[in-house]
């Protein structure tokens, strides 16, 4: 499971509209379908490449009356970042120095396009750190973020650029 979350590629469906969709029934065979989709990348995955996979999987199963068109909105690739990064080690130890406890690394999978930025204009890695609990539903339409995870966060990041500092 943890492999799945943290290391392995995605792709979802985000919305999906067509035909008609106002109150009550209708038979009408719709003219039109649209579907928002998005993937995540993980290290070493080129966003441009798995675009045109994509574009070429939908194009070959199109019926020979239909058409598609496809309209991008950005990609960024996937990053890794090594558990050897000197960077990370000391903010693990400032982080573990601020909980009283072993930091722990965890996947992120995800591709956050200014960390791909950081990579590619400034030559560095990014340290991608977070404070939420586990109950806090991140994303979801019941978000929510404790106090002392803010606080405790703050002590954190001044604990980490001092170690970085260093």
């Amino acid at each position: 499971m943890l492999e799945q979350i943290w290391a392995r590629p995605t792709a979802e469906v985000n919305g999906i509209s067509g035909g008609y969709t106002g109150e009550g029934f209708k038979t009408v065979l719709p003219a039109t379908a649209k579907a928002k989709v998005s993937f995540r990348l993980v290290g070493g995955q080129d966003p441009d490449k798995v675009r045109a996979a994509f574009r070429a999987f939908v194009t070959e199963r199109l019926p020979a009356d239909a058409k598609v068109a496809f309209h991008p909105h950005g990609g960024s690739p996937g990053l890794t970042l090594s558990q050897d990064n000197p960077a990370l080690r000391k903010a693990l130890a400032a982080l573990s120095a601020e909980w009283g406890k072993p930091a722990a690394i965890i996947g992120g999978g995800g591709s956050i396009p200014v960390v791909g930025h950081f990579k590619d204009i400034l030559g560095m890695d990014s340290l991608m750190i977070g404070f939420g609990l586990g109950d806090d539903r991140i994303h979801s339409p019941n978000e929510k973020y404790d106090l002392t995870s803010f606080a405790g966060g703050q002590r954190s990041w001044a604990r980490v650029l001092a170690a970085l500092a260093e």
